[in-house]
């Protein structure tokens, strides 16, 4: 409970100017990367980075495992 309310404390409404889609395999995550680019986010956390390839790359974006993430906060 504790790390949810640390996650939407840090969290801000991003309105969307744009709309990519289509960009990824999974029509699902299209809109994950909208959010993300939209928000100018500097990475996409996420178990399924297969599905996203490339193309956060091309805004700039990484996409991390949550493992990942937690050595990168932890370090």
């Amino acid at each position: 409970m504790a790390i949810r309310a640390w996650w939407l404390a840090m969290a801000d409404p991003v309105e969307t100017h744009f709309m990519w889609r289509p960009q990824l395999r999974d029509p699902g995550d299209e809109l994950v990367l909208e959010a993300a680019v939209n928000g100018q986010a500097a990475a996409i956390v996420t178990f399924n980075q297969r599905d996203f390839g490339e193309m956060p790359a091309t805004f700039g974006i990484e996409v991390l495992s949550p493992a990942e993430m937690l050595r990168r906060i932890n370090t």
